[in-house]
């Protein structure tokens, strides 16, 4: 497809959407039901009608609770959920269905195939989402965590609407050839994990402790000989923030909207007042000369990331 052919139908409904999207990675997981319920009630509030979820979050409960909260709103949302993929093609119309069945719908307006598997051809699980497309359970096909060969493979099979990478201050290893080729190719990027997975916030101590249950103590920020140098530029940020007394998070995910050729940038948020804040980073404009400050730092401390595709180290 060229550059020339028809937008992708993701590109056009989120021309109206609220650039921020919300993360629903945590519901079901790590917090209370009412804070989540909180979360979305703000965010709906807020005006926020993308949203992100998957099946694997929680184990199908944080689908559950945005069913649950959606019910009698499905056509003033934007409503973008995941499915991992088995060896067999039909493995993943299976996620599809048993996720509209716990969501409570009969479509989604956005399907991602949330990771590859790396020992299977993954063409023929994207012919039968294509033939799903057509049956009106799915508007749009998408990725995430793909590499971009990856990508090209799976594009023989089916449409691909979107795709959702990691991308922050932190993490921009998807410039160098996956933006150019979706920008070309009139696919949607979203941004997840778009302040760091909460480093961004300059909350973290030098020496942070998680929950056994918590994946950040595994990604690739907070590895030994990655974490010391992030902490501590971090630090830099926040002095820069500090100085014009705006929230360091509010920098960074300014940052990434700055970068045009992000359609969506998710923010997760815990409760209500995170989502508040999170938004409230929209209502300011960083002057020009921060963001080129910030920039350079972050061109300086993306040299000391790993040699990763992803941060979660996970290749299946």
């Amino acid at each position: 497809m060229s550059s020339l052919e028809k937008e992708s139908p993701v590109n056009s409904v989120l021309k109206d959407q609220c650039v921020l999207a919300l993360g629903c990675m945590t519901f079901g997981a790590n917090e209370k039901d009412e804070d989540s319920l909180g979360a979305m009630q703000t965010a709906w509030d807020l005006g926020i009608t993308h949203w992100d979820t998957a099946l694997a979050y929680g184990s199908g409960h944080a689908e559950s609770l945005c069913g649950k909260f959606l019910k009698g709103k499905w056509d003033q949302v934007f409503l973008a959920t995941k499915g991992m993929p088995g060896k067999k093609p039909e493995s993943i119309i299976k996620s599809l269905h048993k996720s509209l069945k716990i969501l409570g719908t009969d479509t989604v307006d956005l399907f991602y195939m949330h990771w590859p598997r790396s020992d299977v051809d993954m063409r023929p699980h994207f012919e039968l989402l294509e033939r799903e497309r057509k049956l009106g359970t799915i508007g749009a096909i998408g990725v995430s965590n793909f590499s971009l060969e990856q990508l090209k493979h799976v594009r023989e099979a089916a449409t691909i609407d979107a795709h959702q990478l990691c991308y922050n201050l932190y993490w921009r290893k998807a410039e160098a050839d996956m933006i150019p080729y979706c920008e070309e190719n009139n696919i949607a990027v979203i941004s997840y994990s778009s302040i760091a997975q909460g480093i961004l916030t300059g909350k973290f101590s030098h020496d942070p402790i998680f929950e056994s249950n918590d994946s950040r103590s595994h990604t690739v920020f907070f590895q030994s000989d990655v974490w010391p140098y992030l902490s501590a530029t971090t630090k830099k940020l926040k002095l820069i923030a500090t100085a014009i007394d705006c929230p360091l998070h509010h920098i960074a995910i300014q940052w990434v909207i700055e970068q045009k050729v992000i359609n969506s940038v998710i923010v997760g948020a815990r409760n209500g007042s995170q989502v508040r804040d999170n938004v409230a980073s929209l209502d300011r404009k960083i002057p020009v000369e921060i963001i080129k400050k910030v920039t350079e730092i972050s061109n300086e401390a993306i040299k000391h990331l790993p040699d990763e595709e992803n941060i979660f180290k996970y290749y299946p």
